[in-house]
């Protein structure tokens, strides 16, 4: 999980954007007003995920007009662009991300979030994979083993929405803040095929609003 600072003008963002890719990429040049993947994956500090690239550069200009936004977009490599088209994110509110949220796919979600310590607060459960020699098969564990939870809530509804993020991060504030991720399902322990409800794993997150 990553925390991200809005960009204040097109300026700023062209200068941290347009920056050559990792020193690997000798094809990719600084500041040529072209951004490929290689540069915006070294700013999102990923490699290779066109889905987390584009979850980050939405947040990341988030503070900007639309017309500034636009002058950022036309400097994109083409395959960027298909990526938005593609990868394009739902906002969604805590009370209808459940109803109206497609898994899978980017998802950004506001709202003050409240850690939850106990295991006994909810009943969730997540499917990971497990290799046994070449064969992968999947175990349903608790999500709060695999995860910090904490629930978001708005001001239409009282039903809690959770988000996740690994244990290897910090535990976030208790304040208003900005959440980027790809939305999944929650599941029952005593019906696998049956998904409680959804939550979102957080891969960025903003508190400059």
């Amino acid at each position: 999980m990553k925390k991200i600072i809005p960009y204040k003008t097109p300026k700023n963002a062209l200068e941290e954007l347009d920056n050559g890719g990792r020193f690997y990429n000798l094809i990719t040049k600084a500041n040529d007003g072209n951004i490929n993947s290689a540069e915006l994956g070294k700013v999102a500090g990923i490699m290779s995920d066109k889905q987390k690239m584009v979850l980050f550069l939405e947040l990341s200009l988030s503070k900007l007009s639309g017309d500034s936004r636009k002058e950022i977009l036309k400097t994109l490599s083409p395959d960027l662009k298909s990526a938005i088209k593609k990868y394009s994110a739902q906002y969604l509110l805590p009370s209808e991300a459940n109803e109206k949220g497609v898994l899978a796919e980017n998802s950004i979600i506001e709202g003050i979030p409240k850690y939850l310590e106990s295991k006994s607060e909810f009943n969730g459960f997540i499917m990971v994979p497990v290799m046994t020699g070449k064969v992968t098969s999947f175990m349903m564990i608790p999500i709060i083993d695999h995860y910090n939870i904490y629930e978001l809530r708005d001001n239409i509804s009282s039903e809690a929405f959770l988000i996740a993020h690994s244990k290897e991060s910090d535990q976030l504030p208790e304040k208003r803040m900005t959440f980027g991720g790809i939305l999944k399902e929650l599941k029952k322990k005593k019906d696998e095929e049956a998904p409680t409800s959804n939550y979102l794993e957080i891969h960025y997150y903003s508190d400059e609003l």
